[in-house]
């Protein structure tokens, strides 16, 4: 098991790697130059040059990369331009909020998913079966933008039940839980419909299978047959569908988090793109990356968990 990891942990190198070129490469396109950016206004073509020059602009691109990825390895991500402070330390302090939107997300959509999938597998082709395919494939084409927006408009703005902007403080806290509160549901309301979808076929196929026939032969309950034989043994593509949304959510709360004024690492990776931060907009980037990486392997580690053939494996 060990050896898997350090193999998986090996081969997400190259794929951080190219990851970070290709933000690199975006980064090239943006209009903005960041040395006219840093040197203000009022600077003459003489200073912009000069702070050209000081940065490694005028360098080829290739060359810009080699340098920033050296940089990287030390653990040195620069400086902000527009705030003048570590990229470290301005990553710091939002990704515990982006750590917090993601857990609120999860904690609800996942059980949720996973329950109303295995109750469309239990009753399928029946009414509720139907009804809760139909929510599934409506939530798997809506648009995260336009959910966000809805609950802005009536339960944030209109009928005024939660705020809608900001973060108030920890999950812990009651201020934390009613600002984190839109926000996780426009996240997880997107999540329930692929997670129901899979459950229910997966745990349809488990249904067929012969150890469910004969724990049903033996007398077992239909709720024990369900929960404790065949869910279980139907959960791995769920969890691999769990760990691939979870870098779709990644994208999404770039989107949620501007939307809600969610002061984390999705919003300060907009500000900083708009605003030509390289070393900023790169930082968050790089977090972004590595935070799929490390769900990639805890999907490993699940697999584990949930199959003991792969820890013999």
């Amino acid at each position: 098991m060990l050896q898997h990891i350090a193999h998986r942990l090996f081969i997400s190198i190259p794929v951080l790697i190219g990851v970070l070129f290709i933000g690199f490469m975006l980064m090239q396109v943006v209009p903005t130059d960041p040395a006219t950016v840093l040197a203000g206004p009022t600077a003459s073509a003489a200073d912009v040059a000069a702070i050209r020059e000081s940065m490694g602009l005028n360098e080829p691109v290739i060359v810009q990369f080699g340098i920033y990825l050296t940089r990287v390895l030390q653990g040195d991500l620069g400086r902000s331009l527009i705030s003048n402070t570590e990229v470290v330390n301005e990553l710091a302090s939002t990704i515990g909020p982006t750590v917090e939107l993601m857990i609120a997300s999860l904690i609800w959509a996942v059980p949720l998913g996973i329950g109303f999938g295995t109750l469309a597998a239990v009753h399928r082709g029946k009414i509720s079966d139907r009804i809760i395919m139909a929510v599934s494939v409506g939530g798997v084409s809506m648009p995260i933008f336009w959910f966000g927006l809805m609950l802005i408009q009536y339960v944030g703005f209109h009928w005024q039940l939660l705020p809608f902007q900001g973060r108030a403080g920890p999950l812990w806290t009651l201020d934390g839980l009613r600002h984190v509160a839109l926000p996780a549901m426009t996240l997880g309301g997107i999540f329930i419909g692929p997670v129901a979808r899979m459950t229910r076929t997966s745990l349809l196929e488990v249904l067929g299978s012969d150890f469910v026939r004969t724990a049903r032969a033996k007398g077992v309950s239909e709720t024990r047959v369900v929960l404790s034989h065949a869910l279980r043994n139907s959960l791995i593509p769920v969890v691999t569908l769990i760990g691939l949304q979870i870098g779709f959510l990644l994208g999404g709360a770039v989107v949620t988090e501007t939307m809600f004024a969610w002061p984390g690492v999705g919003r300060l990776a907009v500000g900083a793109i708009t605003s030509a931060d390289y070393a900023l907009s790169q930082g968050a980037i790089l977090v972004l990356a590595l935070s799929f990486i490390i769900v990639n392997l805890i999907v490993d580690l699940l697999y584990a968990v949930l199959d003991p053939r792969v820890r013999a494996g």
